[in-house]
């Protein structure tokens, strides 16, 4: 069992009937594990050498931001429709249970930049996909995604390919 399993607790029937959620809040509370996720995370991430880190709203805020100020690199996020203040690319997707649409501030790359795309969880590779075509969109290259959580099952990864993708746990 890897180390960090222990902190994630499983929700039956959220956000709908069928679902388990993996709810990472608990390895959040745990200091000792918070800190081995962002080193883990840290670790696969830095061979591939972002200029920036993209946090999808909003457990990826909590990772992304950790591993920007130790990594000593920019963050941008990727937010739900109406919540960032100035212009806005967006683009829309689905989802396993739905679908959704993000934003990101058309400044928010610079043509060329390596941009780490950071959530907690890959599950269908929709949300990840659809930040990976934002940063395409200003002419970012996507330097991969990151992962706590990886539902294998579901076949994430292959809709991400060929962009590298790393994950701390897979069910």
């Amino acid at each position: 069992m890897h180390e960090l399993e222990k902190h994630i607790r499983d929700i039956p029937d959220f956000p709908k009937p069928g679902i388990v959620f993996k709810d990472i809040t608990p390895l959040l509370k745990d200091p000792a594990g918070f800190k081995r996720a962002t080193e883990i995370l840290e670790e696969q991430i830095r061979p591939l050498k972002p200029d920036l880190l993209l946090g999808i709203e909003s457990r990826g805020f909590l990772f992304g931001g950790a591993l920007a100020y130790k990594m000593g690199k920019g963050l941008i996020i990727a937010r739900k429709p109406g919540k960032l203040p100035y212009d806005t690319d967006s683009v829309s997707y689905d989802l396993e249970y739905g679908s959704a649409t993000l934003e990101l501030h058309k400044d928010s790359i610079a043509a060329g930049q390596r941009v780490l795309i950071i959530d907690d969880l890959l599950a269908t590779g929709g949300t990840a996909a659809a930040c990976a075509e934002l940063v395409r969109n200003q002419q970012g290259e996507v330097a991969g995604h990151a992962f706590v959580v990886e539902l294998a099952f579901l076949k994430g990864r292959e809709k991400l390919e060929p962009d590298p993708v790393s994950s701390i746990l897979v069910y």
